[in-house]
């Protein structure tokens, strides 16, 4: 190539526009590289801020742990009763949703499986307020009935063994299911209701097919129960709770109105669903969601 010939290529400006060019598409692909490494690193950074703040709103000894979830009914018959069942339906099909699993323990009392079950469930303990048409009034009056919601964990077998419950603190009852668990179950006396006396609270099972397998689930249940008590009570020895304790009604937790409107509303964190019928199937994640950031 002649001298002359290069002087002529290097001032022809089609060269420099297609350099300039190059560099800005080079430049344009850096900028996107960049922010693709950017967002990686804020979905890494979001994923441990996530994981820091679950191991804050789950920093309760017990919170990774199973439930136990009771309801008892108050004052009111029919009405409270069946209230008391909704809300055990509601819960099994809110732990369905979950992935974990439910199963009866007795009459008025379900088992949830499931990590952290009762880290999300705990707060759900309390007075639950029903409205409605009752469909047990003949003339289709409005009713008001009310449930007491109560959360336990399940604690792990070392730790009930450590609990020492004196037993001449404790009575026993026996008695026959009246739930399915094969041809024996009906026949003898495989159920089993422990009462803690100085407390007066009070454990059952009869979902197993012994009378010691019953019983001793019962135990692990008031175990619960008293090991709660005592954290609520800054207790360092059992035989601080010598007090009678009966569970306290006191105001609602939670209203669920079906009539003359329906609405959900939560007291304490001021949540509020319209989809009440969404709520009573198992669909808790509103009022859960805010009751962990209380």
């Amino acid at each position: 190539m002649k001298l002359r010939d290069l002087e002529f290529e290097i001032s022809d400006p089609d060269i420099w526009k297609n350099n300039r060019e190059a560099a800005e598409a080079k430049s344009k692909e850096a900028g996107m590289l960049r922010d693709l490494i950017g967002r990686f690193e804020k979905i890494d950074s979001l994923a441990s801020l996530q994981k820091f703040e679950a191991d804050l709103l789950f920093s309760g000894k017990y919170d990774n742990l199973s439930a136990t979830v009771s309801v008892y009914p108050g004052v009111g018959g029919d009405d409270a009763a069946d209230w008391a069942r909704m809300l055990l339906v509601m819960y099994a099909r809110y732990a369905e949703m979950r992935g974990w699993k439910a199963s009866e323990v007795d009459e008025g009392t379900i088992e949830i499986k499931g990590r952290q079950a009762y880290g999300f469930l705990k707060r759900e303990t309390g007075v639950h307020r029903l409205v409605r048409i009752s469909p047990y009034d003949a003339k289709g009056l409005r009713h008001t009935s009310f449930a007491l919601v109560e959360i336990l964990p399940v604690l792990p077998p070392t730790d009930i063994e450590k609990f020492k419950i004196p037993e001449s603190d404790l009575k026993w009852e026996f008695y026959r299911s009246s739930g399915p668990g094969g041809q024996n179950v009906n026949k003898v006396e495989t159920a089993v209701r422990v009462v803690h006396a100085p407390t007066g609270f009070t454990a059952a099972s009869q979902v197993e097919r012994s009378q010691a397998q019953n019983r001793t689930r019962a135990l692990a249940i008031l175990t619960a129960k008293l090991v709660r008590l005592m954290e609520e009570k800054e207790a360092t020895e059992l035989s601080e709770l010598r007090t009678k304790v009966k569970p306290e009604w006191g105001n609602q937790i939670r209203s669920y109105v079906l009539h003359p409107y329906k609405l959900v509303k939560d007291h304490r964190t001021g949540v509020e669903v319209a989809d009440a019928a969404g709520v009573l199937n198992g669909d808790l994640e509103a009022f859960i969601e805010a009751e962990l950031r209380l």
